[in-house]
């Protein structure tokens, strides 16, 4: 059973869209489940969110997760962006079925392979930033509890 958060996020989702000439974007998907999560960040020249949105092909858990994931990162510097993890997600939104939390991972790593993305065109390292993974297996979302 989903939260109301989730099913709120899920119905109405913030942030959706695309960024025109972003400053990363990141892609990652679970071949497992089929979902797929692109990222768009627009970072100023401080270090800072200025807009950030998102396109999902997956289920409502995906799509929540997405929502809700942008709306912790807008606005933070890069570091504190880097900061959001699957858990903060999962608890922003009340909570999820342990069948989706893999979503929320999705939702980490696409705010991380965006930020990747923003650093390579920028010739840059971001401290605590490693490259993310194109694709996130159910085996790594096991392993990883």
């Amino acid at each position: 059973m989903y939260t109301a958060k989730v099913m709120e996020h899920f119905a109405n989702p913030r942030n959706m869209g695309e960024i025109e000439n972003a400053s990363g974007v990141g892609t990652v998907g679970n071949a497992k489940c089929g979902d797929i999560m692109r990222m768009y960040l627009d970072i100023d020249d401080e270090g800072i969110i200025r807009d950030v949105k998102f396109k999902t092909f997956g289920c409502g858990a995906a799509v929540a997760t997405s929502s809700m994931a942008t709306e912790l990162v807008k606005g933070k510097t890069i570091q504190e962006a880097l900061q959001v993890t699957n858990k903060a997600v999962m608890e922003a939104l009340d909570g999820l079925p342990p069948v989706k939390v893999h979503c929320s991972l999705l939702a980490e790593e696409a705010i991380h392979a965006a930020l990747w993305d923003y650093a390579q065109k920028r010739g840059i390292q971001i401290e605590g930033l490693s490259q993310p993974k194109s694709d996130i297996s159910e085996e790594e979302h096991v392993e990883q509890y």
